[in-house]
């Protein structure tokens, strides 16, 4: 138990140093004790991706280790158990946790002190701010975008922004290169296991015989950061090597190269081992040095600056009911074949390839996310509570803040348009474009119809159909709607992929 005097509660995802400077209003200073529970009941709610549970246990272990006689470790079934072994009812202060279940938690706890968030770049009342200033109109991800890299004063010279245009997207779209089953960049850095890991194996093995939680996916050597030393490695190996060829590929997509050039930070940052400040400018001053192009890092630091805070500002601007979103009415569960990660049973190479991607490292990077996983679950009218709750369980960087709007908003277009200005999937057309996976196929792209049908194809014409009325008035897909009335077979598609059911594809 920690002496009389305030504590500090660190949750497993602010390991960083960037947790612990001292500051008034969080309550810390130079020599604050510290707390971490490791509370199984965490496991027991939801079925997670086996590698993300053992990560995220490794990176709390080893950042305990870190720490020494300073913090105190508490292996409890539960946070509130966890609380009363190791402070009773002495005073607790603690950063502003990343989901509103752990915020209800921490504020029911009449000794707890919230201070504000770290690990982002803007305050959230600077962003309700902003967000009020903009009513009535439609929170752009590119202004918020604008506003960041102006105050944070990241690729700007002077007032305008580097290079003279603020978005480089279109310098970013390419597809893979021809004939090549791998990017031709260095490997990424990947870290070594050590007695840490060979503890979190054994206690997870040991729970899993127990009967006291159950997990999906494989639990191979561990692929990512979880220590701030790995993390800074991963960071610097990316800007020195694989960022110079990040931006024309980010959005293309190789069977045998599932991490292309990207850079696999999103676990180390939503951990708190990396600082999102120190990624956008060491990315920045990679192009000032001339080590890497301008348009490769203005596509990493609209990851960091842009989409990442913009993703974490709406979960809390838009408020907790915003989960529950269903503008579309989609209400079919999800089948087994996807809950469990099934990718033998799939013979659509597309999402054979993904699924397994998921399955051996729960990770796959954000092309494969929104168009592969998430375009075919909005085809099929999934419930996107259950789509959403499946990316956050499945994925070693899922988390509440990051999956609800990422997959109610974006990928799922549950809020009707809220976030984004239209529904996210499409036919296999922009599969074979950008990727290599559609060739050897059972499926050819170009088949709505029949026994070689695309599954992708089909699902897009349907899913139009199926919502002709609402998405003929949006001018991002009303020349989309108005193509049903030239299709002769359409009748046809709808009774094929009424067959289809929840059969894997």
């Amino acid at each position: 138990m920690t002496g009389p005097g305030p504590v500090h509660w660190l949750f497993g995802d602010q390991l960083g140093p960037h947790f612990l400077r001292p500051s008034r209003d969080s309550g810390l200073e130079r020599d604050t004790p510290l707390l971490m529970i490791e509370a199984r009941s965490v496991f027991r709610r939801r079925r997670f991706h086996r590698a993300k549970a053992h990560l995220v246990l490794s990176a709390m272990r080893h950042r305990a280790a870190e720490l020494g006689d300073r913090l105190t470790y508490v292996r409890a079934d539960t946070y509130r158990e966890g609380l009363a072994r190791a402070v009773g009812e002495g005073p607790v202060s603690v950063h502003h946790p990343t989901s509103y279940a752990a915020l209800r938690l921490v504020r029911s706890l009449p000794q707890v002190t919230v201070g504000p968030a770290r690990g982002f770049l803007m305050a959230m009342d600077d962003f309700a701010a902003w967000a009020e200033g903009h009513r009535g109109r439609r929170l752009r991800q590119e202004d918020f975008y604008r506003w960041v890299r102006r105050d944070h004063d990241l690729l700007m010279e002077g007032d305008t922004p580097a290079g003279g245009r603020w978005n480089l997207d279109h310098d970013n779209r390419e597809p893979p290169p021809r004939e090549a089953h791998t990017l031709p960049v260095p490997a990424p850095y990947r870290p070594r296991e050590d007695e840490i890991d060979e503890e979190v194996r054994h206690d997870l093995d040991r729970w899993e015989r127990d009967g006291d939680v159950s997990f999906v996916g494989r639990d191979g050597p561990r692929v990512f950061p979880a220590t701030r030393a790995e993390a800074r490695a991963a960071l610097r190996r990316f800007v020195e090597h694989r960022l110079p060829a990040f931006g024309p590929y980010e959005d293309a997509m190789l069977a045998a190269d599932p991490v292309m050039s990207h850079s696999l930070l999103s676990s180390s940052l939503n951990l708190g081992l990396l600082d999102p400040a120190e990624c956008a400018e060491r990315a920045e001053a990679a192009w000032r040095a001339d080590r890497a192009p301008l348009n490769s890092v203005e596509g990493f630091v609209r990851q960091i600056a842009g989409w990442r805070e913009y993703v974490w500002q709406l979960y809390w601007y838009f408020g907790e009911g915003y989960r529950d979103s269903n503008a579309l009415r989609h209400t079919a569960p999800l089948p087994d074949w996807w809950d469990t990660l099934d990718a033998d049973d799939v013979r659509a190479r597309c999402l054979h390839t993904v699924l397994a991607q998921v399955r051996d490292t729960g990770w796959t990077h954000h092309i494969p996310r929104l168009m592969v996983l998430g375009s075919y679950a909005l085809q099929r009218g999934w419930d996107p509570a259950a789509v959403t709750d499946w990316f956050h369980r499945s994925f070693v960087d899922g988390y509440d803040w990051v999956m609800v709007p990422n997959v109610v908003g974006m990928s799922q277009y549950a809020d009707g348009g809220r976030m984004t200005t239209k529904p996210y999937t499409t036919g296999g057309a922009y599969v074979n474009r950008m990727s290599d996976l559609c060739g050897p196929c059972a499926y050819r792209p170009g088949d709505r119809t029949g026994d070689h049908a695309c599954p992708y194809t089909a699902g897009y014409w349907t899913f139009l159909h199926r919502h002709r009325s609402r998405l003929a008035h949006n001018p991002r897909t009303a020349q989309a709607v108005h193509g049903l009335d030239r299709l002769p077979d359409l009748d046809e598609l709808r009774r094929q992929e009424r067959s289809r059911g929840d059969a894997a594809p």
